[in-house]
């Protein structure tokens, strides 16, 4: 994950920065030399000079598979702020596939756990985002596809579970995916501390601070389905610990604009979600300031005190 999340915009990897970074992360150079080794042997980098003044070069599929996908942050982000609210369809997906297959049917079986989806019994899954684009995608790349049926329903039932909250709660380990995010918290708020701070920051301490951040948000985020808040337990740690990281890519951005740094293609993308989500929530309390105003121009107009409104 360090060597990826070092890749600049032109494909490239210095490994004096890359050295850098690991001996600030308590690697040894002897780790970072084996997977150097390792990554070119397996043709993902290409190799120019020694020690550390070489660059290595991501290879062209190397390049296409570290191209982030923001998407589901995004989405995790607007949840946050309000402005992708449930519309009470469930979204679920079958499929049955022969021993002969069992390759591909544990493929997409996975691949459905991991957008999300909870098992309802053998071969049956079920989500609560609209996730047939990528279900679909799956299937196809698997050639399986007319072994995949899909369907949607606003009325689940599960034994005795049959509200959305209940089902929410019997079918994801709400404890578990909750105390993944209070340790990205625990995790931001130092981090972000350093970076908003007045003192000067090495180019390689910041980056070390990038990719712990980047880390503890993939442990948090890959294995959590995005559940809608209104299936969730409120307060739920994760709208803060996802607004204290956005906190450290804008504050990141900053330092890198500010020093004309070339920050890697991971963290460009990730600081253009974070702004995406700051501007959300911005736009969301205006739009709540606007209407409350609006309220309390109507109550003053009618003679009725906002606070009973």
């Amino acid at each position: 994950m360090l060597v990826h999340a070092l890749v600049r915009e032109d494909g490239t990897v210095s490994t004096g920065e890359l050295y850098g970074v690991a001996d600030l992360l308590g690697m040894s150079d002897q780790q970072v030399r084996l997977c150097i080794k390792r990554l070119v042997a397996e043709g993902r980098f290409t190799h120019e000079g020694r020690g550390r003044k070489a660059v290595l070069y991501a290879t062209e599929d190397t390049v296409r598979a570290l191209a982030p996908h923001p998407g589901f942050l995004r989405h995790a982000f607007r949840q946050d702020a309000g402005l992708a609210p449930w519309d009470g369809v469930w979204h679920l997906a079958a499929f049955a596939l022969p021993e002969t297959e069992r390759a591909a049917r544990d493929t997409l079986r996975d691949t459905l756990v991991h957008l999300g989806g909870a098992p309802l019994q053998g071969g049956l899954y079920v989500s609560a985002n609209p996730w047939e684009p990528y279900v679909e995608e799956a299937a196809d790349h698997l050639g399986v596809r007319d072994a995949l049926t899909l369907l949607t329903t606003s009325d689940l039932r599960r034994g005795e579970h049959h509200t959305p909250a209940g089902l929410s709660r019997a079918l994801w380990p709400h404890d578990e995916i909750a105390a993944r995010y209070h340790r990205l918290a625990a995790v931001a708020r130092p981090r972000l501390a350093r970076l908003t701070a007045t003192e000067p920051l090495e180019p390689a301490a910041a980056l070390t601070l990038a990719v712990e951040l980047a880390a503890e948000l993939g442990r948090a985020m890959d294995p959590d389905p995005l559940l809608p808040p209104e299936l969730l337990p409120a307060p739920w740690p994760g709208r803060e610990a996802r607004a204290l990281v956005a906190r450290c890519w804008e504050a990141l951005a900053v330092r890198t604009e500010t020093t004309r740094e070339d920050p890697p293609v991971l963290f460009r993308a990730y600081a253009q979600v974070a702004r995406e989500a700051v501007d959300g929530v911005r736009e969301r309390a205006q739009a709540d300031g606007s209407a409350a105003a609006r309220s309390s121009a109507r109550a003053a107009a009618s003679g009725v005190p906002s606070s009973a409104l």
